[in-house]
């Protein structure tokens, strides 16, 4: 199969290396933005990675060039912050073929829906179907341009739905090799609300803001950011996201249930279970606030929820705390933005009994 992977992130170099050692032919593309990872691909021939996956894997093509990337491609995994998603659409418009199969990986905030309305494709267009994943199935950081180091490759607790909700076990069984537990989901309001990054991120940043400015990232971000009244906080945002999904009949689990299984804590808890999660160990925070635990995590992801939330009445006094400290704290209005909401997602109106039936 060949397979386009944009995005030469830490989890888009490691799909391309996955897919790519699994014997798949993959192109990387990215923005001229960012040319320190594409330039070392290219020179190298490909991946070097190291931990829960090794080796060296081919890279057919490592450019600036999406006409190339996306030619001929079977599928195609958009893999980057959720502020990456529409400029990726937006990019592949001009060049998509029918019959191809795009994934989001990971949706982080309906992903797939926003891909498709920047890829210009009518909501009832599935000549190209789009879908999401509920997360990235790695923890993976770059260690030098082209390098990674995979400190855990997922191997459960991962879904996947597609647009249309019919095409989504097709679109599981093009991945299959690669990622067999895959489970199928109901649809992506499901893979949107299971993603866990606003309930952790704002949270550990808001209460350990002090620290991480005062020492430029000096801080074990899960190890000595989560005491046990930030394990509380972290709780209460996520039980306002699972009463989300009880209005729309999804049952959506909590964030260290899911970790749980997915391998990275050893305990499904708050506190204790973030700070000894053996898949956290070792991570440290971010350098500074102005970073994607802000302004993905708060400025799409808590924006998201509550205007979803809103919509349909579920009340989140926890996100809209975090969401007004944060902004407060950044000089900005995240709400205000709206860079993810209902409305942008062409989801405005609807109840959550039609928002079910619309998406499947």
């Amino acid at each position: 199969m060949k397979v386009a992977v944009l995005g030469s992130g830490n989890g888009g170099c490691a799909v391309a290396f996955d897919f790519a050692s699994h014997g798949h032919v993959v192109n990387l593309f990215d923005f001229e933005a960012f040319p320190e990872t594409i330039a070392a691909v290219s020179a190298s021939g490909g991946i070097v990675a190291a931990g829960d996956m090794e080796g060296f894997a081919p890279v057919e093509y490592a450019g600036h060039s999406i006409a190339t990337a996306i030619d001929g491609a079977d599928l195609l995994l958009a893999v980057g912050p959720a502020y990456s998603t529409a400029p990726f659409g937006e990019a592949c418009r001009p060049y998509l073929q029918s019959g191809q199969v795009a994934i989001v990986c990971p949706s982080s905030c309906g992903g797939a829906l926003a891909f498709k309305a920047a890829a210009g494709l009518a909501p009832d267009d599935f000549s190209v179907v789009v879908a999401d994943t509920s997360t990235l199935p790695y923890a993976v950081r770059l260690v030098e341009p082209g390098k990674i180091h995979v400190f855990l490759k997922v191997k459960s607790g991962v879904s996947l739905a597609a647009l249309p909700a019919t095409s989504t076990a097709r679109v599981l069984a093009m991945v299959a090799d690669v990622y067999p537990t895959w489970a199928e989901a109901r649809n992506v309001l499901f893979t949107a609300l299971s993603n866990g990054n606003p309930v952790i991120h704002p949270a550990v940043t808001i209460t350990n803001a002090a620290q991480i400015e005062r020492t430029g990232g000096d801080l074990l971000f899960y190890e000595e950011g989560v005491t046990k009244s930030v394990g509380r906080l972290m709780e209460a945002v996520d039980r306002e996201r699972a009463a989300i999904g009880e209005a729309l009949g999804l049952r959506i689990r909590s964030d260290p249930d899911l970790g749980h299984e997915q391998g990275y804590m050893s305990e499904p808890t708050y506190y204790p279970g973030y700070m000894k999660a053996p898949g956290f160990k070792g991570i440290k925070s971010q350098s500074q606030l102005d970073h994607r635990y802000f302004n993905e995590d708060v400025g799409y992801g808590l924006v998201f929820l509550h205007s979803l939330g809103k919509q349909i009445g579920v009340p989140t006094p926890t996100m809209d705390a975090l969401l007004h400290v944060a902004s407060t704290m950044m000089g900005r209005d995240y709400l205000a933005e709206g860079a993810r909401t209902m409305e942008t997602l062409g989801l405005a109106g609807y109840s959550a009994t039609e928002l079910v039936h619309l998406l499947g």
